[in-house]
């Protein structure tokens, strides 16, 4: 007998668990909103793509970058989340919700029909039960009108027996009246208990069942909204220990460390001001207690000189000159520029490995179609090939010439190391108003050196090398391809060319050749077939 409270309790269950998935909408919207700023603080503060040099090399600096990947981790992870509660909780939900409101909706029009079909009964019940009691009455009134014109002795005969007829009319339908109320009061009994004892109970407990369905859902969906995030528990603290390790990597001793080596100049602190004395041309008597500077002709230092010096050194320690970068690095201090040219050299070493193993890949693949024709041409090889050696050649003068630079910057950092803070004169005059480097002068005209200029000096190498005998030969070598030449202290050849040897390969891939005429330079090594004297070798 409680259909509509039922009703209104089914109802309420489906909103509280549409509000529940509201609820977790509006979480996984959290959660989706929190990635996203976090994936975008870490956007703005990750460093944009730089070239090599100047990438960060503090611990501190890498620690941060460390720390701002392992919260780009942390931020994918709260996504994962915010897909795991919408996949498994919310759209759950949603489909349950329909599922759910069409059930309670089939349930409640059975029970409907039940109550109206009951109700349909009782009408019938209710009408047969008025007619049996108005075909009654009438009876009773045609029974008293048959006994009163009975007992009434002026009523003739056809009057009484008409009331009789009558009067059995009427009890005749009220006997039918009677049996159809009894039978649809029979009727109306049975379905009244079918619908309390079978229908409705049966309903009732497809609804319970249904209600009980949704708190089950909902407890899972409780359940599945807290595994969603216990899930990625594992993860986040393994992005937490990675911020943890990154912190402690930090080490203020490499900073400090690679402060130094990234500005350390090599060059020598300024020396001491020498004494002036403007007085010696001022005639008074030599007394006791009056200073006098002996008159030494070696001590006579030109002002101009010194003070130049002590100009072109102090920009070391202060603001350093503008100028265009250079291709041997003579703009920087000797101990950066030592470090350039060293990566260079590195950089091209690698290159020419590459260029080299490139080579001899082109060489045995030659030798296979050599020997398998099917297989390919030779003769298409040679463009490449003859590519790979003349880049190899070029990587090795570059090679030697940056090489050359580097012995240079060594040397005159290890003669500055061994020099005296107080340099004699004559070297003073010789430097004039040059910094210690060559590079730097207070003339502004004259701040910045030019580059070599390769015109100047035709046979750079050979000039480096150059004694003043001609080196004796130690061998002969015969072209095996040809060989141009254009680079500054190389020697030009023809294939067949018959060259003298007066220097070995020293593991550069250059020989030093000498011409019938006279004529050096430095030819490749695998571009010749050398033969060596016996008793010249090692010479």
């Amino acid at each position: 007998d409680q259909f509509d409270n039922l009703d209104k309790h089914t109802q309420w269950g489906i909103d509280f668990l549409e509000k529940y998935a509201k609820f977790v909408k509006e979480r996984i919207e959290i959660e989706q909103n929190y990635a996203k700023q976090l994936r975008n603080l870490v956007k703005k503060y990750c460093p944009k793509r730089s070239p090599k040099d100047e990438e960060p090399r503090f611990t501190s600096c890498i620690a941060f970058f460390n720390i701002l990947n392992e919260l780009n981790d942390y931020a994918g992870q709260r996504e994962v989340v915010a897909e795991e509660m919408g996949h498994r909780v919310y759209g759950e939900l949603m489909r349950y919700s329909h599922d759910l409101k069409t059930e309670r909706k089939m349930h409640l029009q059975e029970g409907r029909k039940a109550q109206q079909y009951l109700d349909m009964c009782w009408k019938q019940m209710d009408n047969s039960k008025k007619k049996f009691e108005r075909e009654c009455r009438e009876a009773e009134k045609a029974q008293q009108s048959y006994e009163r014109l009975d007992n009434d002795t002026n009523a003739t005969k056809a009057d009484v027996e008409k009331a009789k007829q009558q009067l059995n009319l009427r009890t005749h339908m009220a006997d039918e009246n009677k049996n159809e109320y009894a039978a649809q009061l029979q009727n109306f009994n049975g379905e009244q208990h079918k619908h309390y004892y079978i229908v409705i109970p049966q309903i009732y407990k497809q609804l319970q069942e249904m209600d009980e369905r949704r708190t089950i859902k909902l407890s899972e969906c409780y359940k599945g909204f807290a595994d969603s995030e216990r899930k990625v528990i594992p993860i986040i603290s393994k992005c937490l220990e990675g911020m943890i390790l990154a912190a402690k990597s930090v080490d203020e001793h490499r900073d400090s460390q690679l402060v130094i080596d990234c500005f350390k100049s090599g060059f020598e602190p300024p020396g001491d001001f020498p004494f002036e004395d403007y007085s010696q041309n001022i005639y008074r008597t030599i007394s006791d207690g009056t200073i006098s500077t002996p008159k030494q002709e070696g001590m006579r230092i030109d002002s101009k000189t010194t003070v130049g010096k002590a100009k072109g050194k102090l920009w070391l320690f202060g603001k350093k000159p503008k100028g265009p970068a250079l291709e041997d690095f003579s703009h920087l201090p000797p101990e950066q520029r030592r470090k350039k040219l060293q990566q260079r050299i590195d950089e091209l070493n690698r290159e020419l490995q590459k260029e080299t193993d490139q080579k001899d890949a082109l060489i045995k693949m030659k030798d296979v179609y050599e020997k398998n024709p099917q297989m390919g041409d030779p003769g298409s090889l040679q463009p490449k090939l003859t590519e790979t050696m003349s880049n190899m050649d070029r990587l090795r003068m570059e090679i030697h010439k940056n090489e050359a630079w580097l012995s240079e910057v060594e040397g005159k950092v290890a003669a500055r190391s061994d020099r005296r803070h107080s340099s004699d004169i004559n070297h003073l005059v010789t430097q004039g108003r040059e910094s210690p480097e060559g590079s730097y002068t207070d003339d502004a005209n004259q701040e910045v050196r030019g580059p070599p200029q390769q015109h100047a000096h035709p046979n750079e190498f050979d000039d480096e090398f150059e004694d003043d005998d001609p080196l004796p030969a130690i061998g002969h070598c015969k072209a095996i391809y040809p060989f141009d030449g254009h680079n500054e202290g190389t020697l030009a050849m023809k294939e067949g060319e018959i060259l003298y040897i007066i220097e070995e390969d020293k593991g550069d891939g250059w020989t030093r050749a000498r011409r019938h005429n006279g004529e050096e330079g430095y030819v490749p090594t695998s571009y010749i077939d050398v033969t060596l004297e016996k008793n010249s070798k090692g010479a």
